[in-house]
């Protein structure tokens, strides 16, 4: 979760990653942030976010990316 919250405060600083559950809702993330967000996780990460997995839910909150991570982790 450490790693995931650096990238996202590195694509945006100053936001509360850690609380906030309306990224994508809210509009914090923007459909660029999400496009860095995905190659940072599939570079840090090792896993292929397929277009299927992009949607709001997966992306609302860290807590959502990381299940989504580790889901795709356990696939592999």
């Amino acid at each position: 979760m450490e790693e995931l919250l650096e990238i996202l405060e590195e694509i945006k600083p100053g936001v509360d990653f850690e609380n906030e559950t309306g990224l994508v809702d809210k509009g914090i993330l923007d459909s660029l942030a999400i496009i860095r967000l995905v190659n940072e996780i599939a570079d840090e990460f090792d896993v292929e976010i397929a277009v299927t997995d992009l949607v709001p839910e997966n992306f609302n909150s860290a807590e959502a990316i990381m299940n989504l991570i580790k889901k795709l982790e356990d696939e592999e």
